[in-house]
């Protein structure tokens, strides 16, 4: 490779560098190939490794680059598309719903989590661990957080931990009539538990979705589910719903 100086710009150099990689990336990388170490790549346009890595977390934002564990940094495949939410009136676990039951545990929540779920502070709720897997990757995890109150029966079911015991609350869960669900999205970074779910590194860019469902005027559930930014682009139909679009088909040589 040549070496190309970046000249004079008005905007940030770090930005105008993510333009000059995401050129070469086009032009000189395929899809899954391993990117230079940073300092290689800080030599040969001439920048700070600081502003280089700016440039390459911006590009991972935009879903271009991927950090692998053991690997490096590689060019990423386009998004690809997963239907999400589709049903605005649907408890999570039913006939059409993707995600995969994991776990469940007794705990206490967050203080923050337990003031929305209108728990007290020291009183432990049922949490779901569910996984979303698309195209044999990982797309996104999910906590579900579910006060005792909303599955009163659940004490007589014989199915004492595991992806079992997460189906008979979800199950239960289901006997309650939902009223409506509230979506929030927000830009996040992968704590170490999401990290490893997802296969990413800790701190990596994530979009995290949380969704209240409402039933008998209270929070009956609430999830927090953390998708893989550099996999998926949420956008909300008429339906209120979440869906996951492929992002714009790029070419690599």
């Amino acid at each position: 490779m040549g070496t190309t100086q970046l000249e004079s710009v008005p905007e940030p150099k770090y930005w105008h560098l993510k333009t000059v990689l995401s050129e070469a990336l086009d032009s000189e990388f395929a899809v899954g190939e391993i990117l230079p170490n940073e300092r290689d790549l800080a030599a040969r346009f001439g920048v700070a490794r600081a502003t280089l890595r700016q440039a390459l977390e911006q590009l991972e934002l935009e879903g271009r680059l991927q950090r692998r564990r053991g690997v490096g940094t590689t060019v990423a495949p386009p998004r690809m598309g997963v239907s999400v939410g589709s049903e605005q009136h649907a408890w999570p676990g039913g006939p059409h719903d993707a995600w995969h039951a994991v776990d469940c545990r007794l705990e206490v929540p967050p203080a923050a989590l337990a003031e929305t779920l209108v728990t007290a502070t020291d009183e432990a709720v049922y949490i779901v661990r569910r996984s979303r897997v698309s195209r044999g990757q990982p797309v996104a995890s999910e906590l579900l957080y579910i006060p005792s109150a909303s599955v009163p029966d659940l004490s007589g079911i014989d199915a004492p931990s595991g992806a079992a015991r997460a189906r008979a609350v979800l199950r239960e869960l289901q006997r309650l009539e939902l009223e409506r669900q509230e979506n929030a999205v927000e830009l996040g970074s992968a704590g170490a538990d999401a990290a490893k779910e997802l296969d990413r590194l800790p701190g990596a860019p994530v979009l995290v979705v949380t969704t209240r469902h409402i039933a008998r005027g209270r929070t009956a559930a609430l999830s927090v589910a953390t998708y893989r930014a550099d996999t998926c682009r949420l956008t909300f139909g008429d339906s209120g719903g979440v869906e996951i679009h492929h992002g714009p088909e790029r070419q690599a040589s």
